[in-house]
């Protein structure tokens, strides 16, 4: 039996604390699907196309991965996958009040549907895509907190 997972989220943008969460679930599942979610209410800086090539172009070393876009339920889309895990990572504790409450609010909709919380490694434990989107508009060094290609679209996008 193939073991898929799906890994959501905004990813605006993906950094290398999601590529960490990524690594390591490619050790525990067949297929991993990263679900970017449109997330028009949260008003992103990168648009869903963007961050879709961005997420696809990070991920290019890993062959178990595959990178979608999606609006709506995540319980529609995993039924759509055929996936039944969610994967969520956890930096803090204020994390993981919200995701408790994601996961069972999910598990509400969908019984057979399981979250797995992963958290990154200690050194990743502080990048988060809000800190990115804090920095670039100051043309701060953000080389440590995203993947080589991803930094050189975004720069690429700011032309």
């Amino acid at each position: 039996m193939i073991k898929r997972a799906i890994y959501p989220g905004t990813f605006d943008p993906i950094t290398v604390g999601h590529l960490d969460i990524v690594k390591r679930a490619c050790s525990m599942f067949d297929e991993i699907t990263i679900a970017v979610a449109k997330s028009a209410s949260k008003n992103p800086m990168f648009s869903l196309e963007q961050r879709i090539d961005m997420a696809k172009s990070a991920t290019e070393e890993f062959p178990k991965v595959k990178v979608i876009g999606f609006e709506g339920l995540l319980v529609d889309l995993s039924d759509k996958l055929d996936a039944n895990i969610i994967i969520r990572g956890l930096r803090a504790v204020s994390d993981f009040e919200y995701e408790l409450q994601m996961g069972y609010a999910n598990s509400s909709l969908k019984k057979e549907l399981e979250t797995i919380f992963l958290m990154p490694s200690l050194e990743y434990g502080f990048v988060s895509s809000s800190v990115v989107r804090s920095i670039l508009p100051f043309n701060g060094k953000v080389e440590h907190l995203l993947h080589p290609t991803v930094l050189k679209m975004i720069k690429g996008y700011e032309k």
